[in-house]
């Protein structure tokens, strides 16, 4: 594809002995090897090359699709993908390098997602070796911010019909994510001599108003995802305490249950008389494939499957918990780990004799 670049092989340590055997394949040094490469988001390229490197040695066909300078995508195949396994490369900041004990391994990422992309790898490393043609991986950029690399994605061509998504669930199977809608609320006030307040008009008084407004406003529910939350992440204003501050800015994060439209309709209404609004493009809620036999949740986060519509039906499961995710002691369970390689396998599995039933229905 025009989009895309071929990587070439650069020498690496993880490499099977020899053609024609199922390549060693070392899971929790990999998890390490992955969190020791620093990839806040923005900053994904050589965490990328090394995945790149690493699966053209396994026997993958394997493309980097770039879409911004120095960021780009990760694009495996094995035959003609069907099924496609999926996860994030970036971290949120700052970067933690890795550490284990008998339990868990430790870092920036090990949990949310690199510990996932590892369980997906080798996943696709066992499915390879047993003969099972037809399956994908795509690791994307931009995850923790805005998806971007998923956008750049869902432009290529590709003829999958199942994508299964990583992100932590405690190996659960998501059958619903929640949306996000951010914004950005901006009072503006009048400066003045703090010793004459009656001079000037507080923007920071303004946008607390705001904010209390914001505390009694009724959310939309819903009745698998629950209530519509926010969290009030950001709040900036004033130049110094003898001043009254002319500016004041707040920046909210909404975990939605519907679409967001009426929810901006109804804080423009309910904030406008305190101050003025700037909405980031929203993400919706997913609804997600769900399969017998699995242990379900539902995710109250977000996640890249909404901006990979043309890459499937898609379904969520990963190991490691949300709890541990951009924290200072993100970890993710060695079993849980282990469990997520099966798992990964199993779907595959599943989903694609659901196919070649569906194929031989058609006959």
């Amino acid at each position: 594809m025009s989009q895309m670049a071929k990587v070439q092989p650069k020498s690496r340590r993880l490499r099977p002995r020899s053609r024609g055997r199922p390549p060693e394949f070392d899971l929790f040094a990999f998890v390490r090897a992955l969190v020791d490469i620093e990839s806040v988001t923005g900053n994904e390229s050589r965490v990328a090359g090394f995945i790149a490197t690493f699966l053209i040695r396994q026997g993958f066909q394997v493309s980097l699709q770039p879409f911004a300078r120095g960021r780009m995508n990760v694009v495996a195949a094995w035959g003609n993908p069907e099924v496609v396994l999926s996860t994030h490369l970036d971290t949120v900041p700052p970067f933690i390098p890795s550490r284990e004990d008998d339990e868990a391994i430790y870092g920036r990422g090990a949990c949310d997602a690199k510990g996932i992309l590892a369980a997906q790898v080798a996943a696709a490393l066992a499915l390879k070796a047993a003969k099972v043609r037809d399956i994908g991986l795509l690791f994307t950029a931009g995850e923790e911010e805005n998806s971007v690399g998923a956008k750049a994605a869902n432009e290529l061509a590709n003829p999958c019909r199942f994508l299964i998504n990583g992100e932590p669930t405690e190996n659960k199977l998501a059958t619903a994510t929640k949306g996000a809608q951010r914004c950005e609320l901006v009072a503006e006030g009048r400066a003045a001599h703090s010793a004459y307040p009656e001079w000037g008009e507080s923007a920071i008084s303004r946008l607390m108003a705001a904010l209390r407004v914001l505390e009694s406003l009724p959310l939309p529910k819903d009745e698998a995802l629950g209530d519509t939350t926010y969290n009030v992440g950001v709040i900036a204003g004033g130049t110094a305490a003898n001043v009254i501050p002319d500016r004041a800015r707040a920046e909210i994060y909404f975990r939605t249950v519907q679409p967001a439209a009426p929810l901006r309709a109804r804080l423009q209404a309910a904030l406008e008389p305190y101050c003025r609004i700037h909405f980031a493009p929203e993400v919706p809620p997913a609804r997600l494939v769900a399969l017998d036999g699995f242990e379900t949740i539902v995710a109250r986060f977000t996640s890249d499957v909404p901006h990979l519509t043309r890459w499937g039906k898609p379904l969520l499961i990963g190991p490691g918990s949300i709890r541990d995710a951009h924290t200072e002691t993100e970890q993710v369970s060695k079993k849980q780990l282990t469990e997520a390689v099966e798992i990964y396998s199993r779907l595959v599995r599943e989903l694609k004799s659901l196919l070649s039933e569906e194929g031989a229905s058609a006959e």
